[in-house]
């Protein structure tokens, strides 16, 4: 029988990395159902006992969809309300906004998302090719890989850290090649993909430098 007294143990990233493929694959399943069911008037039901989650198909679980509903009502309701007021000059975000996105890194990735949208409205050819929704899926989903890295002021769980860097280096990678295919169809110029290239490349190393560093405090705090 194991002691009660046994500390917990600590995942590092490949524990977190396990579980984030798990949450994929059911998000992944969950996706498939809605395209599915998106228009049958029992689609909750149906996908809820789909993916397992009984506890939504009684009585309390019906109440908290209601609520969740109710929910979603409300936050739209406050977002249109404050896209119609004007932001007063000097407003101050909260700590909580500001956790990851005035870290350089992730404004140096969400600007890259920026920029490709203006060059592909700028040139819309561009976007017929495949390398370029490749391109700019891959620059988003790095994004928002670094925000739920770097959205941790206390780095608590570092190895969950870790993974989802893994992840955003992996976006940039795939990036990376899809730049290199737009080149080579000559769907990119020189000087664009020359910046795009010099972008990418700039927010790939400083990922790698970011795991380095989290692994060396990784070992320092667990294995020293």
């Amino acid at each position: 029988m194991a002691d009660s007294d046994e500390p917990e143990k600590i995942w590092d990233e490949y524990d977190w990395e396990r579980f984030l493929q798990q949450q994929d694959r059911k998000t992944e399943k969950y996706m498939e159902l809605l395209e599915r069911y998106i228009d049958d008037p029992n689609r909750d039901q149906i996908i809820a006992r789909e993916m397992g989650w009984y506890h939504l198909l009684d009585k309390d679980g019906e109440k908290w969809a209601e609520n969740v509903d109710s929910l979603f009502e409300e936050e739209n309701a406050a977002l249109e309300g404050q896209e119609d007021d004007e932001p007063g000059d000097g407003a101050a975000q909260s700590d909580e906004d500001e956790s990851f996105e005035v870290h350089p890194l992730y404004k140096a990735s969400f600007a890259l998302t920026v920029w490709i949208d203006q060059l592909f409205e700028e040139s819309h050819d561009i976007q017929n090719q495949p390398a370029a929704g490749r391109l700019s899926s891959n620059a988003a989903i790095a994004s928002a890989k670094l925000a739920a890295a770097l959205s941790d002021d206390d780095v608590d769980e570092i190895g969950m850290t870790i993974a989802y860097l893994k992840r955003a280096l992996k976006a940039v990678t795939t990036a990376i090649d899809s730049a290199m295919q737009l080149r080579k169809d000559a769907a990119l110029d020189a000087e664009r993909f020359a910046t795009l290239n010099q972008r990418l490349f700039q927010i790939r190393d400083g990922i790698i430098e970011l795991m380095g560093d989290f692994r060396i405090e990784w070992r320092r705090r667990y294995e020293g």
